[in-house]
């Protein structure tokens, strides 16, 4: 999966003029984000042959970190050059650091190898529910780890203080849109969560400043959440983006950028993960959001809870 190039001109303006550079971006919660969750985002950035390093470290972590940089290169089938390359993508000094690295990673409890959560056409019933348990925990964790928290308050306080809030999303992300859409009507925050692209990009063009654009997808390729969230910015409105990949083209389209943190394997197990952390994003933006005027969003939880209560049975 590589980064979509925008053809779309409203698009293209809107990544031209956001001052999102490579190097701030990937930093984004680098300080407590582990190592491959670091890699899983970038891969998408990633050259065909810095991939196939990615590939073979996301593979087997431990073993990678028992290999000099020749063994690695001839297992991605590439060059050192590019091993070396590939470290210092990471933030890393050089191949010994990125060996070290790997090595204190394989030594977390929860750190897992694409082995562990891919699912095999040989796997028990069993096998099934323990490595979709398994993706999806591990999701909730590593995003909570790595989610930037100035972003998150940052993102929070336009939120509490817009006039209105408008979230884009297609397919799975339109479910996470619409759980958001959801919370923050609950508290008495205007917002609609728009599926149609059409009548998304029709809403985007009437934002203005003192609103919010939400865009949703977990590999930040979807061409239209991204023209909506570039519409809404061009507009003067505030942008969010809440994506996988922090160089993806939705990202670099937006003000503020919440990041995830689910693989993705061949069976798509992934896709609930990406759901799941991308729903644990939108839990902690929703709390940080009621927290700003707790005393209001209680009492509107109340009366909203009060409204639905007689048609719950058994309330009669």
């Amino acid at each position: 999966m590589r980064p979509m190039k925008p053809s779309n001109p409203v698009v293209a303006m809107a990544v031209a003029e956001t001052a999102v550079t490579e190097a701030r971006v990937a930093e984004a919660g680098s300080a407590t984000a582990p190592l491959l969750v670091r890699l899983r985002a970038l891969r998408p950035s990633l050259s065909p042959a810095e991939d196939r390093v990615a590939e073979q470290v996301l593979a087997d972590p431990r073993g990678t970190a028992a290999k000099t940089i020749s063994e690695l290169a001839a297992a991605a089938t590439t060059s050192e050059t590019t091993v070396l390359r590939f470290s210092k993508r990471l933030g890393l000094a050089g191949y010994p650091r990125l060996r070290l690295a790997l090595a204190e990673e394989s030594a977390r409890p929860r750190a897992l190898s694409a082995a562990q959560t891919d699912i095999s056409a040989s796997d028990t019933i069993d096998d099934v529910i323990r490595k979709v348990a398994l993706a999806d925990s591990s999701a909730v964790e590593e995003t909570a780890e790595q989610l930037d928290r100035d972003a998150l308050e940052r993102a929070a306080k336009v939120i509490a203080s817009a006039v209105r809030v408008d979230l884009y999303g297609s397919g799975a992300s339109a479910v996470v849109g619409a759980d958001l859409q959801q919370k923050l009507h609950r508290i008495g925050s205007l917002a609609f969560a728009w599926v149609d692209p059409h009548i998304a990009l029709t809403s985007a063009a009437l934002l203005g400043p003192r609103d919010v654009a939400i865009g949703i997808s977990h590999s930040g390729t979807t061409r239209e959440t991204i023209e909506s969230v570039a519409r809404a910015r061009a507009q003067g409105a505030h942008t969010v983006a809440i994506t996988n990949f922090p160089l993806s083209p939705l990202a670099r389209a937006a003000d503020l950028v919440l990041t995830t943190a689910a693989r993705e394997t061949a069976f798509r197990s992934g896709a609930t993960a990406s759901r799941i952390a991308a729903l644990t994003v939108v839990d902690c933006l929703f709390i940080a959001v009621a927290q700003r005027n707790l005393r209001s969003a209680r009492k509107a939880l109340e009366s909203t809870r009060d409204a639905v209560a007689t048609h719950h049975v058994g309330n009669d």
